[in-house]
């Protein structure tokens, strides 16, 4: 996925973190395929993403990211919650990847958003456009 990502910018300049072991090596893996290709992140070790739901992963994403107030965040965490959180947020886009991600948001895929506003404080429930969902398994098959 740290290949994709390289490959199809634009790239996020914050990334937030759960300081799970397995959330730091996925993200570590991905950088590893990123770096030298695309500008460094931010990249923050947020405590409050492990194990959080949607509410706390909505909440996290409004407060977490004023300092750095970066155009791109990504978050690396764990599922149920992100995939929750994934499906409040989608209020259209892309036909197929809602499809897609409706079913799973499995390890390491990416569920990409866009969002109409000035600050993430306004991000909220299906105020999303999923603008594209990709996973390890979708791409074998591509």
């Amino acid at each position: 996925m740290g290949e994709w990502m390289a490959e199809h910018p634009p790239s996020p300049d914050t990334v937030l973190v759960s300081p799970a072991i397995r959330a730091k090596q996925t993200w570590d893996i991905a950088w590893e395929a990123m770096k030298g290709r695309v500008d460094a992140p931010v990249v923050e070790y947020i405590p409050e993403l492990y194990g959080a739901d949607p509410a706390q992963l909505l909440e996290t994403i409004r407060t977490a990211t004023i300092p750095a107030k970066p155009k791109r965040l990504m978050l690396v965490g764990h599922n149920p919650g992100m995939h929750e959180l994934a499906l409040m947020l989608m209020g259209g886009g892309d036909a197929a990847g809602c499809k897609a991600l409706a079913g799973n948001l499995p390890t390491a895929a990416l569920a990409i958003f866009d969002f109409d506003i000035k600050d993430w404080g306004h991000v909220a429930y299906r105020h999303g456009k999923l603008a594209l969902f990709v996973s390890p398994k979708l791409l074998r098959q591509a």
